[in-house]
């Protein structure tokens, strides 16, 4: 068997990264036109847009490669049916579920390469393309990962520690400078919160320090106080912390985090659970795979199925995006928005394979 698991497995990858490559060729393509209509903004250049593109493959890999597994798989048990080599390891006594092992044995593979661009690539690239598009598009405001964010408003500069998902700034620290001596620091406010409301931004649990020429420093305390600059929310929401670029135990603390903040989780827990369910798909759609095939060859029309097998992988990346806008439109649980795809095709797979064994 450990002739035939190489074989198969062999034929598989070889399909699986033609697919690969072709899915993420078209995305990336799709993702580089979409850019160009910010082409020019600020400092975003043609450079900046291939940047862009390219530390934002990686996620697109990650998010399609169960369709890219049940394609692959396809493919290549398709090769090998259309030279009558499954027909022969049937007739030489290999089980339907010894062929489906050496799918699986494959799956295995690709399970473990898809954690590693989920967990150690994608959060890296993703957050770099997402973090050097903003700064490139809005040059007085940059994003250190150690010290928050940082911006300058004309002679005011400006840190947060965080930017919320509703948009409410964490530790908020402003360093206003004398205009005409730039070295001159004028006063240091520090405020634990911020929101913006009636058109402008209201900080809260304000400490004021004021510094005059000759070093003397008074502190002024408030409960709130308003925040008169330029900066507007639509310019924090380029930097709010992405689902998507977190590895699990990140997203996981940051959940918790969120919760002791009351704030909403929900689009967190969804990308959570899709991380944790997505090795599960891709096994899932490598089972589908066998029936898919095995039905092929005996009804004839290989052609016709091999499309049909194309579809399911589409639909199911396509049910996989509906489900999440459900959740968060509707309220619908984030794991049950997650697994219901898989568990609906894990269904659907059995009742396949109950056909052709």
């Amino acid at each position: 068997m450990k002739l035939i698991d190489i074989y198969i497995g062999r034929c598989i990858v070889q399909q699986s990264l033609l697919v690969i490559a072709v899915l993420a060729g078209i995305f990336a393509f799709l993702n580089f036109i979409d850019q160009l209509a910010d082409l020019g903004s600020g400092s975003y250049g043609l450079l900046d847009v291939l940047r862009f593109v390219v530390l934002t493959t990686p996620r697109i890999i990650h998010d399609t490669f169960p369709m890219a597994s049940l394609v692959g798989a396809i493919l290549g048990l398709s090769v090998l049916a259309r030279h009558s080599e499954l027909t022969v390891m049937r007739a030489s006594g290999v089980s339907l579920g010894q062929i489906t092992g050496s799918v699986l044995k494959v799956g295995a593979i690709f399970v473990l390469l898809s954690l590693v661009i989920g967990e150690f690539v994608s959060p890296f690239t993703e957050t770099m393309a997402q973090r050097g598009r903003a700064e490139a598009l809005e040059q007085d405001i940059e994003q250190k990962y150690s010290s928050g964010l940082w911006m300058r408003d004309q002679s005011t500069f400006v840190n947060v520690a965080e930017v919320m998902p509703d948009l409410r700034l964490l530790r908020i620290k402003i360093f206003e400078f004398d205009r005409k001596n730039h070295d001159r620091l004028v006063s240091l406010t520090y405020a634990r919160s911020g929101h913006y409301d009636q058109d402008r931004w209201q900080l809260n649990d304000v400490s004021k320090t004021i510094i005059d020429e000759k070093g003397r420093a008074d502190v002024l305390h408030a409960v709130q106080s308003a925040w008169a600059t330029e900066v507007t929310p639509g310019m924090m929401s380029v930097f709010l912390v992405q689902p998507g670029q977190l590895p699990l135990l990140q997203l996981k603390k940051y959940i918790e985090h969120l919760k002791l903040n009351a704030q909403d989780t929900r689009a967190y827990e969804l990308a959570y659970w899709g991380k944790v369910v997505l090795p599960l798909s891709t096994a899932v759609m490598l089972i589908l795979a066998v029936p898919f095939v095995f039905g092929n060859a005996r009804a004839g029309s290989l052609g016709r199925n091999l499309f049909l097998g194309i579809m399911v992988g589409l639909g199911f990346f396509v049910l996989n995006k509906a489900l999440g806008y459900i959740v968060l439109v509707y309220g619908v649980h984030p794991f049950i928005g997650a697994t219901l795809p898989t568990l609906l095709f894990f269904g659907g797979a059995l009742i396949l394979y109950r056909r052709v064994v």
